[in-house]
């Protein structure tokens, strides 16, 4: 486990080291630290040498089962011992408060008061590992000198034993973990058979149990009251030999005693109806149970109401998961906001909800529902970072904040510049993702209400859930963003007038997903012709979309030359080869004689336009034409001539008009053509909004849409 250098091998190492490291050296250094500072429990963790990992060698004080979700910890993970290795220090929780705040992770494992030290096992130039004590919560909340003192020269001790064992290629790892073991004898001359005889008359139950819970004496009263006999309960935890115990609200009061020290108590009902009340007395080697009969709740349980069961939890494990699993699906910011709002609220029963982001060193509302009025909120918006407010305070430390009632709250920022709200509790969570804070979550209560140390940890986690859901929102908006306004860039804001034509085009990117398309279309005016063109490039990436801002400036060059159609789809195609995008374009180019009421168009692979003639009949051109545009550089594209009389409406589009899963493509440019009948006597403004409403496609659009209508007015 800890790495090796070169020097004499074990068969040279100095007899005085070689008895050294075959004692437990690593339990030995432990259980000398926890006596010198008075800690009940802890572990040393090595530094494995293929990677940053810290594993866990021995534990002492109390079961490695406590531990188990951190028996190998990432040297990242927000972790007192992982942190310690990482800054080289000690790192302090001197509470179950303050541990709440800095590792809600452990917390919410382990929400008992108790505090802890964590330091790095290191010399000068190389890690071995980590050390964490523990004491009960009567610890004082600050550790004191001494116990620094103690603690830093016993990792420093430990680390020089580790590098002569290094140096010497004497393996160290893995030790059994460090147990108390139970007295052997009995106080005084009472004598082990009249102490039992003694405790066997007592009215009331006694049991004692390892620090592993195991049963290991129990009297006769215990096994009248638990309904086993004594004999059945020895070697066996509790509850798993008595059905009725087998609650882990039960085992969680066993581990609070033993983790914090402190004597506990609960009460649990013995079907059908008697209640036992059970007191639990700690130590460094086990505890003392004591169990009666709670007569007082038993009586309380008569005369109440009788109600259906409530929720023990803020947050149960299966709401935490599926308020992950649906954090997941979330896509934009809104879509985040609405999420907690609609799941994490109710679950944490506060009636408002704001979420805060940070930019340019201000704060900014990203959403909020509950509050009475806009203005309430408002006041988050465009906020400095350097203001003191808890909103700031929060987003700026990576602390979360809770405020119990509004009186705790003023005292605390008397200044602050906020307008009452009408609420009377808060928390405030950051939101925390990939190691910096993305924005702050409000939680507001319409009561005063506390905060307990597991409510605050859960709090915090979902804090965790939602900052991670943030940023990829925040992510996705930002590239949404910017992939709309490079599309936007490359078509044309607006369409160039032309003599006896007007114009009309709309586009609709795809609404699944977010990437970018490569539809385009473009009206090229060369007087007293003009041209029009309309196309799609495969693919949906920034490749495709920047391929179809080169083919819409290949398009007007070759036409403002005065190349026939023809001509300008051979040139296109050339151009598209050579550029060597790997990419193909269908394409329909026209070339429009409004003073002779004729088109002239060349077609590439693309879907054929609809024609209504001014009678409104509508008929799909069926153009004569050549391959997609970028797969045969000796490609010919032959043109099709078509009249165009006035009143005549030309309907150009890209194929996610027409194509929809699902549906014939035949049957939608029946659909189309009908429609096109139906409305196209309509200003084409108009006409365009009803063709792109009304697609097939329209609904849900798995593919971009450009449509380009052209109707020949016959007045020019």
């Amino acid at each position: 486990m800890v790495g090796v250098s070169d020097g004499p091998g074990p068969a040279q190492a100095p007899a005085a080291a070689r008895a050294e490291v075959g004692r437990p050296l690593l339990s030995i250094a432990l259980a000398s630290m926890i006596e010198d500072v008075h800690a009940h429990s802890g572990a040393v963790y090595l530094l494995r040498p293929d990677q940053p990992v810290l594993e866990m060698a021995v534990m002492a004080g109390m079961p490695r089962a406590f531990a188990a979700p951190w028996e190998r910890v990432g040297l990242s993970a927000p972790i007192p011992v992982a942190d310690a290795v990482r800054e080289r220090r000690l790192v302090w929780v001197g509470g179950e408060e303050q541990m709440a705040r800095c590792y809600p992770r452990i917390s919410v494992v382990l929400p008992y008061p108790f505090a802890l030290a964590a330091l790095p096992v290191a010399t000068a130039g190389t890690v071995y590992g980590a050390v964490f004590v523990t004491w009960p919560g009567a610890h004082p909340p600050e550790l004191a000198d001494w116990e620094r003192e103690h603690l830093t020269a016993a990792c420093e001790r430990l680390a020089l034993r580790l590098e002569r064992a290094a140096a010497q290629n004497l393996p160290i790892g893995p030790e059994a973990d460090v147990l108390a073991t139970p007295l052997s004898g009995v106080a005084d001359t009472l004598g082990a058979v009249e102490a039992a005889r003694m405790v066997s008359r007592l009215p009331y139950g006694l049991m004692s149990l390892d620090l592993h819970g195991r049963i290991a004496f129990a009297n006769t009263a215990a096994g009248e009251l638990l309904g086993r006999p004594a004999g059945e309960l020895l070697g066996v935890l509790p509850w798993v030999s008595v059905p009725w115990l087998n609650d882990p609200m039960y085992e969680d009061r066993y581990r609070a005693a033993l983790i914090s020290q402190q004597v506990t108590s609960f009460v649990a009902l013995r079907p059908p109806g008697e209640w036992l009340s059970f007191r639990l007395y700690p130590s460094t080697t086990g505890l003392s149970m004591r169990i009666s009969r709670a007569r007082a709740v038993a009586e309380m349980a008569r005369e109440a109401p009788q109600t259906g069961p409530g929720p023990s939890r803020l947050v149960t494990i299966s709401q935490v998961l599926s308020l992950a699993g649906a954090l997941t699906e979330a896509v934009g910011v809104k879509d985040v906001v609405q999420l907690v709002w609609d799941e994490v609220a109710p679950s944490v029963g506060c009636q408002a909800m704001v979420i805060l982001g940070s930019q340019g060193g201000r704060l900014h509302v990203l959403g909020h529902h509950g509050y009475p009025a806009p203005y309430v909120v408002e006041r988050f918006d465009g906020l400095p970072l350097s203001e003191r407010t808890p909103g700031t305070h929060v987003l700026n430390s990576g602390v979360p904040a809770f405020f119990d009632s509004r009186e705790q709250l003023e005292r605390l920022y008397p200044h602050r510049q906020e307008t009452p709200d009408g609420f009377a509790a808060w928390a405030y969570l950051p939101l925390i993702a990939s190691g910096r804070p993305v924005g702050t979550c409000v939680l507001a209560y319409a009561e005063p209400r506390v905060f307990p140390a597991d409510e605050r940890a859960v709090l915090t986690s979902l804090g965790g859930l939602i900052a991670q859901a943030l940023e990829r929102a925040q992510l996705y908006d930002a590239k949404h963003r910017l992939a709309q306004g490079l599309q936007e860039s490359l078509l044309p804001h607006s369409l160039a007038p032309l003599p006896g034509i007007e114009a009309a085009a709309r586009y609709l990117p795809a609404t699944q997903g977010m990437e970018i398309g490569g539809d385009f279309y473009d009206l090229v005016p060369t007087r007293p012709l003009a041209a029009a063109v309309i196309g799609d490039v495969q693919g949906h990436n920034v490749r495709a979309a920047a391929l179809m801002g080169q083919i819409r400036t290949g398009v007007r060059a070759y036409t403002t030359v005065g190349q026939a159609p023809q001509e300008v789809m051979r040139s296109t195609n050339r151009l598209l080869i050579d550029l060597g995008a790997d990419l193909f374009a269908s394409c329909v180019y026209l070339r429009l004689d409004p003073v002779q009421g004729q088109a002239v168009m060349a077609r590439a692979g693309h879907p054929p336009p609809l024609l209504r003639r001014p009678d409104g009949r509508v008929r799909v051109l069926d153009l004569a034409g050549g391959p997609l545009l970028g797969i045969d550089a000796e490609a010919t594209y032959p043109t099709t001539e078509v009249s165009l009389a006035p009143g005549s409406v030309l309907a150009l589009y890209t194929d996610g008009l027409v194509e929809s899963p699902g549906v014939d493509i035949e049957d939608s440019l029946v659909d189309l053509g009908a429609l096109l009948a139906e409305a196209g006597d309509q200003p084409l403004e108009n006409l365009a909004d009803e063709l792109v409403r009304h697609s097939a496609a329209a609904r849900e659009r798995v593919d971009d849409v450009a449509v380009l209508l052209l109707r020949a007015r016959g007045d020019d």
